[in-house]
């Protein structure tokens, strides 16, 4: 399998550390997205969505570890229970707000996501398709953690907490 980016992703954020952990929890935080001009004509309609899924690959991320601590917990869990960046395939994905519309280049609000990272694909949020009242979800259910930004802990350096 080949996958290649089709552009950029730019934001105000340089280091995990510091980085809000998911868009919920980077209210305001602005940023771009820059396409490569090959995909501009992909970008139609695109316009008329409030909210985008960003797709991209965790460039800068730790090596696969199937047992992880996320940043809302104090204990290992099964890297698949969480969203943890040190996949075996290190793909990412953010729901961000879409601000604006300008030739290769996408505005969005509420972005998570390191400066210079590799965009893979984007897809638009539909709430019909893409929300679900659920029940159960997981350990996340019972944390009381307040934390809202990353500390460091999956960086590809020795820096891994």
């Amino acid at each position: 399998m080949n996958v290649e980016p089709i552009g950029t992703i730019h934001s105000p954020f340089t280091v995990q550390r510091g980085t809000p952990i998911q868009p919920a929890m980077a209210q305001g935080a602005e940023g771009r997205v820059e396409l490569h001009p090959e995909y501009a004509d992909g970008l139609a309609d695109l316009d008329g969505f409030e909210r985008i899924w960003l797709i991209y690959a965790f460039d800068r991320a730790g090596p696969a570890r199937l047992a992880v601590t996320p940043y809302m917990d104090d204990r290992p869990r099964g890297l698949f229970a969480t969203r943890a960046p040190t996949r075996p395939n290190p793909i990412g994905m953010s729901c961000v707000r879409l601000l604006a519309v300008e030739g290769c280049t996408l505005r969005v609000a509420d972005i998570d996501v390191l400066d210079g990272t590799p965009l893979l694909d984007i897809k638009p949020y539909a709430p019909r398709f893409d929300h679900f009242e659920v029940q159960r979800w997981g350990w996340l259910q019972a944390t009381d953690s307040e934390r809202t930004v990353a500390d460091g802990r999956f960086e590809g350096g020795s820096d891994r907490g």
